[in-house]
């Protein structure tokens, strides 16, 4: 049937349509790869090294590893279910679960990805005026000297960038996204390769710091239980950084359908998860090399802000300009889903469906107020949010944990189950729920460090008070 479809696609009478009546999609190989970088390689790969500090030289690049298999794995199986079995497109990823699953899955896929999405882009607006906190900070110490007071607070770094992302936040879809995410993912590439390459002249002049096979070691000032929780915190770290499920559907629904949807999300996925591991890998080893059993859960930040001060400069001013891009990547469909739904109840309504204008032959512009208002309002309340709560990156994390296993792990294996007709007690049925249960646990566990950390943070809130 989807091969009956995919001639009638290529066979249209409109060829600016799809099958589903809307424009043609575009996406290509190379553009979806950029966007699952983008949504993969994320600030988190600097503290990669902390993380491979606390399980040591053999558990942690066994963990990046593992992890890279598990999520490319579970990539393929929910490209597969992006069609409906009767070959209909699904463009968010609550509509492939109601295709294949219904009741209450759906519920639990849009809590999940919502709250995941909306968690992100928070959580985003704080890192970016942390790192914008951070040259600012460095400029001061560069100019005033070593014992200058240059404390900074993040309140009109979080407003700064408010304001950009208000302006990136009118891009009409996330058709449109092809040109920042590849930008923003070879911004990515550039502050990683920064602290990629200040590791390695740390180890060339300094040598090897001490590690160990079994991370960091139990002594005076670390205890067992801040070994165990530490262990738990750099699982969900890894884990997590691999996260970009909750947008692998509404990317996969820019993707022309001539190779096949599933066949170029596939290559993408293989092709943005192993470049994401390489960085990953060279990161979490090389920081862990350098820094050994200290090393800090930010590499850029420990470097000093003296020498090379450019460069780190430079290097916090590649994350700003990436999670630019990235926040774009999980605003929209948060963008997408209030206004579809809006546009249905009131079909008739002006200020929701906007008005025409021809700009040329073939182009026109639509101009809602409605999405201009709302898309104003939502950057402005997480802008709001990120100024209040300067510890909610805490609170991200354990969103991350809760719906890391339904969006990544539990929805797209019960639907491959479903739409294959894989028989129960089978082996790879029984394959399936191993791992299931297994990726379950380790959600259980970094929830468990990510609630530890929120109330730690909790303790010292002082609201619109960030500083660095």
């Amino acid at each position: 049937m989807e091969t009956s479809l995919s001639s009638g696609i290529e066979g249209g009478q409109d060829p600016k349509v799809d099958d589903d009546g809307h424009p043609k999609r575009t996406g290509t190989l190379i553009t979806t790869t950029a966007h699952i970088i983008t949504a993969v390689i994320g600030s988190g790969v600097l503290s990669l090294a902390w993380a491979t500090a606390q399980l040591g030289w053999i558990a942690g690049p066994a963990t990046l590893l593992a992890f890279a298999l598990i999520s490319c794995y579970a990539a393929s199986l929910l490209a597969d279910c992006y069609r409906s079995p009767d070959g209909k497109r699904n463009q968010t990823y609550m509509e492939v679960v109601r295709a294949h699953l219904g009741g209450h899955n759906v519920k639990i896929c849009g809590i999940a990805q919502f709250s995941n999405l909306i968690g992100t882009t928070i959580g985003y607006t704080i890192t970016t005026s942390l790192s914008l906190m951070a040259i600012e900070k460095s400029n001061c110490y560069h100019k005033n000297g070593h014992d200058a007071n240059c404390r900074q607070k993040n309140m009109s770094f979080t407003i700064l960038y408010g304001m950009a992302q208000v302006f990136l936040s009118q891009i009409p879809n996330f058709h449109e996204l092809a040109f920042l995410s590849i930008f923003a993912a070879l911004m990515s590439f550039t502050y990683s390769s920064i602290a990629l390459g200040l590791s390695i002249d740390r180890i060339a002049r300094r040598g090897c710091a001490k590690t160990s096979l079994t991370g960091r070691p139990i002594g005076p000032n670390f205890s067992t239980t801040e070994k165990m929780w530490n262990i738990f915190a750099a699982l969900g770290d890894i884990g997590f950084a691999y996260i970009f499920s909750n947008v692998l559907v509404e990317i996969q629904d820019t993707v022309k359908a001539s190779p096949r949807e599933n066949k170029v999300m596939k290559q993408a996925t293989l092709c943005g998860i192993c470049i994401s591991s390489i960085f990953y890998m060279l990161c979490g080893v090389l920081g862990y090399a350098a820094f050994g059993n200290d090393a800090p859960s930010n590499i850029l930040t420990t470097f000093g802000f003296y020498d090379p001060f450019w460069l780190i400069d430079f290097a916090n001013a590649c994350i700003v300009v990436h999670l630019l891009g990235a926040y774009q990547v999980f605003a929209q469909p948060v963008f997408a889903f209030v206004e579809k739904r809006c546009e249905n109840r009131w079909p008739d309504s002006r200020f929701i469906n906007g008005k025409s204008f021809k700009i040329s032959a073939n182009k026109t512009w639509n101009v809602s107020m409605f999405k201009l208002t709302w898309r104003t309002a939502y950057v402005a309340l997480t802008t709001i949010v990120a100024m209040l709560f300067p510890f909610f990156n805490d609170f991200v994390g354990l969103l991350g944990a809760i719906s890391y296993w339904p969006l990544t792990i539990y929805l797209p294996f019960q639907m491959y189950i479903k739409r294959t007709n894989i028989r129960r007690l089978s082996f790879t049925w029984i394959w399936l729920t191993v791992l299931c249960v297994a990726c379950l646990l380790l959600s259980i566990l970094a929830a468990a460090g990510s609630i530890r950390g929120l109330i730690k943070a909790v303790r010292r809130f002082e609201p619109f008070q960030a500083e660095s």
